[in-house]
């Protein structure tokens, strides 16, 4: 560049590609709201900023993304939606058995590996029939599609963010009852009532249902001192205003949930399998012990375990009561049923080596395994284990 000696500086303007955005129309249509989403979004960010700056401990999500990478509030993910009709037939006469059966079928549903909970906003929530469909979640997602499965049955809910004594970062969903308020745990189809003192919750931070999110501004935030009426301001400091609330947004969710029956033949394999290999498994864990079957015992296990799947038994099935109770006249009998979701074998041989039933080191002591499997809708399975040790009582 053949510059004057006076001149100083030169600018240059120069327009370098980078890429392309396509943005279709007809999205645009489907979603007048485009703009007020925006703004409202942007107002979430900074709720959540304020909320985090009078009480940085407590847990705050106002927006996320979701599989697509879209970004919405919370509140479009709460929607009434259709449980399996399989859970609603068994106890047609019991709406509150149905309720903890409903629970119990929640919290089946495998959980996604712990991940580090505050990532800045950044996290991805999958709609209730995505988690259905691939029968895996995380505790958001849980808490969700319970709450979701409670609206359908007209009942007033929640979801709540936590921290928990036994889990850390935990999502809770809060019913309204007549008198009282009940806090259930999806991660374990437990329900326990707000005084309850066995209840692990530590910490209430956040509700939030269709409509907006309510972040938690009383001092004391343990659930037994928590006043839950969130329409009280002094308490409960909301993301919308009461003039916002009443303008209807379209759910993310589907109208209803599609399931599927699962195969029976399938599971039945599955359980041959596991019961074999946790048999050759007990019997490595003791290369110094002979390992022998109590086939008695073993048969009256297989009776106790379907029961115990919807808690209609005790530990004696009154058809073995006879059986059983011969079998205590000459064995001292050591052991307990285990139940979990199924993930896959290796987590089931972990828990079964855990109880250390195994190690039993009696001269003649037999051993008795059973495995049940009930399978629900779309490869929702419940495993039942029970392995037990009898020692001759002389």
């Amino acid at each position: 560049d053949h510059c004057l000696k006076s001149c100083s500086a030169h600018s240059y303007i120069r327009k370098n590609w980078l890429g392309s955005i396509v943005f279709p129309f007809s999205a645009l249509l489907q979603q007048s709201e485009f703009l007020d989403q925006t703004e409202v979004l942007q107002r979430a960010q900074i709720f959540k900023k304020n909320c985090k700056a009078m009480f940085p401990n407590r847990r705050i999500i106002t927006t996320v993304f979701n599989d697509e990478g879209i970004q919405f509030l919370v509140t479009r993910y709460i929607k009434a939606l259709n449980p399996p009709q399989q859970l609603l037939d068994i106890f047609l006469h019991n709406s509150n058995a149905t309720f903890d059966l409903i629970a119990r079928f929640v919290s089946l549903i495998p959980f996604m590996p712990n991940t580090p909970d505050e990532n800045d906003g950044s996290d991805i929530w999958m709609t209730s029939e995505r988690c259905i469909s691939l029968a895996i979640g995380n505790k958001e997602e849980h808490a969700i599609l319970l709450c979701n499965f409670f609206l359908y049955f007209g009942k007033q809910a929640l979801v709540l963010l936590g921290t928990s004594v036994l889990e850390g970062h935990v999502a809770f969903v809060v019913t309204q009852e007549t008198n009282e308020y009940l806090l259930w745990n999806p991660s374990t189809g437990q329900c326990y009532k707000q005084f309850d003192p066995f209840c692990p919750l530590k910490s209430v931070d956040c509700l939030f249902d269709d409509k907006n999110v309510w972040f938690n501004t009383q001092q004391n935030n343990t659930p037994m001192a928590v006043f839950f009426d969130y329409s009280k301001e002094s308490f409960w400091k909301q993301l919308l205003p009461k003039n916002v609330q009443g303008t209807k947004v379209q759910s993310i969710q589907p109208e209803e949930i599609m399931y599927f029956e699962t195969d029976k033949s399938m599971v039945e394999d599955l359980r041959n399998r596991i019961e074999r290999t946790l048999k050759s498994k007990v019997m490595e864990w003791r290369p110094k012990h002979p390992t022998h079957w109590n086939r008695q015992c073993t048969f009256i296990l297989r009776q106790i375990l379907p029961k115990l799947e919807f808690g209609i038994g005790s530990f004696v099935s009154s058809e073995g009561d006879n059986e059983f109770e011969r079998i205590l006249q000459f064995y001292w009998v050591t052991g307990f049923p285990i139940q979990m979701p199924y993930t896959d074998v290796q987590s089931i041989i972990d828990a079964v080596y855990q109880t250390g039933i195994h190690s039993a080191e009696f001269p003649q002591t037999e051993f008795a395994l059973a495995v049940y499997i009930h399978p629900y809708p779309n490869n929702i399975l419940s495993v039942w284990v029970y392995l037990a040790s009898l020692v001759p009582h002389q």
